[in-house]
């Protein structure tokens, strides 16, 4: 899954996401993390003073709807530690997870399906995002 534009990470995120990416990079989920090193390696970096408030960066609670399917979801995308589905806490490390991380709203997802189908998430708002409220050591 590929972003057809550079994503936007903050410093203090991509600091904090490359430790992510060296804790896990050679467990189960290498996968993902390469994913997520690919794309951290391509970002653009500003910082967290300045990047813009409808971009999803990490503790970002984010609302998306189904294009097919018109449903609205909200997820909060964290660190592995948080994690926590059923609350809708998505790591960084789950394959929308970081799909999610720096898309702005108006942007489209591919979120991978169990069977091997995809379907695509439209980001609808973006009503907290950790930068814009001021929160900068989350």
């Amino acid at each position: 899954m590929t972003h057809d534009h550079p994503l936007i990470v903050t410093d203090t995120d991509l600091q904090r996401l490359e430790r992510v990416v060296e804790q896990y990079g050679n467990a189960r989920n290498a996968e993902v993390v390469e994913q997520l090193e690919s794309e951290l390696a391509r970002a653009v970096v500003t910082s967290s003073t300045s990047i813009p408030a409808n971009v999803v960066t990490m503790n970002s609670t984010v609302v998306f709807e189904d294009e097919e399917g018109g449903g609205k979801r909200e997820v909060t995308l964290v660190y592995p530690k948080d994690a926590n589905s059923d609350a809708g806490r998505i790591s960084i490390l789950a394959p929308v997870g970081s799909a999610l991380l720096g898309l702005s709203v108006g942007q489209t997802v591919e979120w991978p399906l169990p069977n091997g189908r995809t379907r695509r998430l439209r980001i609808v708002a973006v009503p907290y995002q950790p930068e814009a409220a001021g929160h900068f050591d989350l």
